[in-house]
């Protein structure tokens, strides 16, 4: 390792600190529980009924349905993180390192809740329909309003902070890990050279990526519904042929998560330390909660009612983490895998080998490349999004031509090189972004207690209710 990646580690490992981001994450996802009272639990029965549309209210401002939002949120967030960050978090910090994955995304509800209510709340729509919005919006707009002269005073340089690393996160830990992961699984095993799996998909992203949101809500909303289901059934059958071995492995992963991993074959071991920081941090990158991510695609959602949209945006980290994830570490650590001493998508692929030989690593690569595709999808707008907030439209054009071309350079460099610096960019775009949840925390709060202070009817009673008022008129 050279002197210059022995410094990127050094600050990877500095920011992602059980002492600092971790405490940061967890925290403002755990005061957003306080102040919503549970409402990850709570609510969580009307979040489903909001997905399906329900609610939905054609006339509504915004560029695409509750659904659409989701999953144009959702293939960011079920990408690579759910196959090779899992496998990496194992192989870094031990099975412990799944408990506090599972705690980020229990809190992370809540925290992807607050943010997205926000993005409603402060978007911006264009006399044309466009939406833009985002952290970038709220953070300037909301801290903005406030009456202490210094909570205002930060409204702009955190915006501007965010809206930079906006448009470089997605570049690395959107996009070239992404890239990186996918041609791995696909080397391995159909021996596709890395350079030819990055033109090919870089080539696919450009296209979609011209039709904006709403392509990409269409394609997401088709697209990856289908690939959870197949990859659900793949990871549900292999782990029915280890079904004795799932009690120890639960059991371990709790044991593993308050006590030092000793090495076993060819894991070299593992602290406390490495176990709460390697979990954490991609729990956070594969459900993307408190890093301002989301809101971006929830902002272009067709309501008025910006609640709405956080309970929907809720459902985010209870499919990605508590779900995919878990199938995802269940595999690895039934089959003993994580004690080979590999790492990302090969350990992945490794497991599935076992228990379903000769089919189990070609399922992985599979469910690994269309899981990256529609992630980069989505991370390219949000980039995008970020460049037209920093330097206009004009930019955002440039922009989209150079996020397709170091698809294909993420395609060929190193993995552990890819993912040190996906952490790092994660971890200063969090910042700005969770500072300004904590602060408005209150705010939201009150909108949530006002909201479920009416009655909310679903719009085919309503639409039935204003045609007999209409004829009794």
């Amino acid at each position: 390792m050279t002197q210059i990646e022995l410094w990127i580690t050094a600050f990877r490992d500095a920011l992602w600190s059980p002492y600092f981001l971790v405490i940061l994450l967890v925290g403002t996802g755990l005061l957003m529980t306080i102040r919503l009272r549970f409402i990850q639990a709570r609510k969580l029965g009307h979040s489903f009924n909001l997905t399906r549309g329900i609610y939905d209210h054609p006339d509504d401002p915004g560029e695409v349905t509750h659904f659409q939002a989701l999953s144009a949120a959702l293939s960011s967030t079920v990408g690579t993180g759910n196959i090779a960050g899992v496998a990496t978090a194992i192989a870094a910090g031990g099975p412990g390192a799944i408990f506090w994955m599972w705690i980020t995304g229990l809190f992370g509800m809540a925290t992807k809740m607050g943010e997205c209510t926000l993005a409603i709340k402060y978007r911006e729509i264009t006399p044309d329909g466009v939406v833009r919005g985002g952290p970038m919006y709220y953070i300037l707009k909301g801290l903005g309003e406030s009456k202490n002269q210094l909570v205002a005073s930060l409204a702009s340089p955190f915006a501007y902070f965010f809206a930079f690393c906006m448009a470089l996160a997605p570049m690395i830990a959107g996009n070239m890990a992404q890239a990186n992961s996918a041609a791995d699984a696909l080397e391995a095993n159909f021996g596709i050279p890395p350079l030819a799996t990055g033109l090919v998909l870089a080539s696919l992203i450009g296209i979609v990526l011209l039709g904006g949101i709403k392509r990409i809500g269409g394609v997401a909303g088709r697209l990856i519904p289908f690939m959870a289901v197949v990859y659900a059934i793949g990871v549900l059958t292999l782990l029915f042929m280890y079904i004795d071995a799932l009690p120890s492995v639960i059991q371990l992963i709790f044991t593993s998560a308050f006590n030092p991993q000793a090495a076993i074959g060819g894991f070299a071991g593992a602290s406390v330390s490495d176990a709460i920081s390697f979990g954490a941090s991609r729990g956070v990158f594969s459900n993307e909660a408190g890093l301002g991510s989301a809101p971006i695609a929830h902002a272009a959602a067709k309501t008025n009612e910006p609640v709405r949209e956080g309970l929907v945006a809720m459902m985010e980290p209870l499919i990605d983490t508590l779900c995919i994830n878990t199938m995802t570490a269940f595999a690895i650590l039934v089959t003993g895998a994580w004690t080979t001493g590999e790492t990302g998508a090969e350990l992945t692929s490794i497991a599935f080998g076992r228990g379903m030989p000769g089919v189990g690593g070609i399922l992985v690569a599979i469910a690994i490349t269309m899981f990256a595709f529609s992630t980069t999808l989505t991370q390219g707008y949000y980039g995008n999004r970020a460049v037209d907030f920093l330097w206009g439209e004009k930019a955002a054009s440039i922009y989209r031509w150079i996020f397709v071309g170091m698809h294909v350079v993420g395609a060929v460099i190193t993995l552990q090189l890819v993912w040190t610096l996906a952490d790092i960019a994660n971890g200063l775009l969090a910042l700005p972004n969770l500072l300004t949840l904590i602060i408005m925390s209150g705010s939201i709060a009150l909108w949530v207690k006002e909201y479920f202070s009416r009655p909310q009817i679903p719009y085919a009673e309503l639409k039935k209710q204003e045609e007999t008022a209409g004829s009794d008129g």
